[in-house]
């Protein structure tokens, strides 16, 4: 279900002080004030603080898991799908920075929802490590033990919400394509 735009409002907000601060630091008057509205307003939107990061976390989660299974649904080869994911990683990324610094940092802090999240963790990157071991066997990649493969293209692409708010003419079509080069076939002439 798609937020009001009030809430929709409050969770960008939240979102901001989240990454500037850190969830823990953050309280609900701190977005109220940050808003310019009493934070009584807020509970008029939003039940607690949890709430928010969960729908921020959660609805990246999904995101994240949606795109994927359409890579993995495709008919394309494992490089391409690989080039794929790294493309979704950077557009999702440069489109909601601060949103991908709870869902880096913060997701410790979801209660109700957590078994929720890890399971979408985990499911994204047994899917993820599929379609490496698919381009291992057929010959499309080098037989390099998989978990490290994901290991290392995962570690630069769960980061770029920390280098791409720096980055104030970025063309993120050549940025995935840049990020691809490097990381799936490296940087040896």
């Amino acid at each position: 279900m798609k937020p009001s735009s009030r809430k929709l409002e409050i969770i960008t907000t939240a979102s901001t002080l989240f990454k500037e601060k850190g969830y823990s630091a953050v309280t609900m008057r701190d977005i109220a004030k940050s808003m310019g509205i009493k934070a009584a307003s807020l509970y008029n939107h939003i039940k607690n603080k949890e709430e928010i990061l969960t729908f921020i976390i959660i609805s990246l989660a999904e995101e994240f898991i949606e795109g994927l299974d359409n890579i993995q649904n495709s008919n394309a080869s494992s490089v391409e799908k690989l080039k794929q994911i790294v493309a979704l990683h950077v557009d999702i990324t440069s489109r909601n920075t601060n949103g991908m610094a709870s869902l880096n940092n913060d997701w410790m802090h979801l209660k109700d929802e957590l078994d929720r999240y890890l399971f979408l963790r985990v499911d994204y990157e047994n899917s993820f490590r599929e379609i490496i071991k698919e381009g291992i066997s057929k010959n499309e990649i080098k037989n390099i033990n998989p978990d490290i493969m994901l290991f290392s293209v995962l570690s630069t692409l769960r980061s770029l919400y920390v280098w791409i708010p720096q980055k104030e003419d970025l063309n993120a079509s050549q940025l995935a394509s840049n990020l691809s080069e490097v990381l799936l076939n490296g940087i040896n002439k």
